[in-house]
């Protein structure tokens, strides 16, 4: 049989098999861009995380090296803090403060720090002798790992250090 009789046959096929394969093609890289951008969200909350945890350290290691106001830093939100995270008039690391302007430097320095996360939050709280410094933020999910009775701690995610 002639070589152009094969060819005379074949109507389509060679387009119709190009279509299937541009179609898998075309499928797989959208798989790989939804891995893509479920691996940059994880990065992220991982990111925040970090963070998170620094910030609440960062708060505990100040309130013991000021243990003479130990109890004086329950309460300490930095919601209810200044609209503006600007830093206090009196800097406590290069001039001396009292306990009490120790205690207001921290506060808004750390009130600093949080606002570093998405609608981040940051409060102290007292139970029985222990402070907890809790750290919240909006990690981008609707659920919420915080366990401290907060009503803004809807849909957050908490990162808690407790402290005697």
């Amino acid at each position: 049989m002639p070589i152009s009789a094969k060819i005379n046959r074949q109507f389509g096929l060679g387009m119709i098999e190009s279509l299937i394969t541009l179609l898998i093609i075309s499928i797989g890289l959208l798989g790989i861009a939804v891995l893509q951008v479920t691996s940059l969200k994880q990065s992220a909350s991982a990111n925040w995380h970090s963070q998170a945890a620094w910030y609440s350290y960062e708060m505990t290691d100040r309130i013991n090296a000021n243990r003479g106001a130990f109890g004086t830093y329950a309460g300490i939100d930095t919601l209810a803090q200044d609209a503006t995270p600007d830093l206090p008039d009196q800097d406590c690391q290069t001039a001396v403060c009292s306990v009490a302007q120790m205690v207001v430097a921290d506060a808004k320095e750390w009130q600093f720090l949080v606002r570093n996360l998405p609608q981040g939050r940051g409060f102290v709280s007292q139970t029985a002798g222990l402070l907890t410094v809790s750290v919240m933020w909006d990690d981008g999910n609707d659920t919420s790992n915080c366990t401290n009775g907060e009503a803004d701690s809807d849909n957050m995610t908490c990162f808690s250090v407790t402290i005697q």
